[in-house]
Order: structure tokens, then sequence, then C-alpha cells
């Protein structure tokens, strides 16, 4: 191993993919492949979460500020629930996330801060946990009343 993961991790992954289709599976650097193979898994999640805050700032925008929407915030739900039923679909074992109540709890006070940035709603005003069913969020056509 001639690169160090901690001063060049981009040089450190090239060169153990080379050591991996050489077959030099003694040369791995297999604590921080390791690493890296577990850190895929949380980015994925980390975008599913960061979509899902923007998909649930816009139907909290809808729902509490309803003469101000436009086609534009239909259009960013649109956009934003494509995005996470295709990250699911790609990744199936994200699924379960939309079931777990603290990962939900915590996509929803991303999406209350948002709100309260973009639009001055005070995060107070808004329910304390996301009022709708994740199978709603996701459905197509559904938008909160």
């Amino acid at each position: 191993m001639i690169t160090n993961y901690e001063t060049d991790v981009v040089a450190w992954a090239n060169e153990q993919a080379s050591l991996i289709r050489a077959g030099r599976f003694d040369q791995l650097d297999l604590k921080h492949i390791a690493e890296e193979i577990e850190d895929v898994g949380k980015s994925e999640q980390r975008e599913l979460a960061s979509r899902m805050s923007v998909l649930l700032m816009h139907l909290i925008k809808w729902q509490f500020q309803a003469q101000k929407r436009s086609v534009s915030w239909k259009l960013t739900i649109k956009e934003q629930r494509r995005l996470c039923v295709r990250r699911i679909q790609k990744t199936p074992s994200l699924a379960p996330l939309l079931t777990d109540a603290e990962w939900i709890d915590d996509v929803w006070i991303d999406a209350k801060a948002i709100a309260e940035k973009e639009t001055g709603i005070d995060q107070g005003t808004l329910p304390e946990v996301c009022p709708w069913a994740m199978a709603d969020v996701l459905t197509e056509a559904w938008l909160p009343a």
C-alpha cells in the first residue's frame, strides 16, 4: 500500500480498486474499505432524508400558506416525490425508514426548520410530529388539504 487513506482518499480508493482487480487481497486496507462501504449506505440514507425534508417543507408551505400556492411549488413537490420514490426503488433497503418514527421525526424537524427559514412560518405553530402518512406523502397526486 503506497497511498495513505488519511492523506488522499481518492488516490487511496483508486489504489485499492487496482489491488482488488489484480487479486492482491493481502495488500488491501480492509479497515478503511469497510468504513467506506458503510459510508455508501449512510450517503444513500442522507440523500433520501434530504429529499424528503425538501418534499415535506413544500407540503408544509402548500398546507399552511394556501394563499401563496404556485405551479412552481407543485412542480417541486412532484420532482422531490419522484426522486424519493426513485431512490427507494433503486435502494429497497431504504424503504423501512419510511416507517421508522425516529427517522420521520428527524426529517420532519429538518423540514420545519427549512420552512421557517424560507417562509417565516414559526416552527412552533406547526405540528410537533409529521401529520401525514409517508405513503400519502409519496403518492403522486396527493396534496395536504
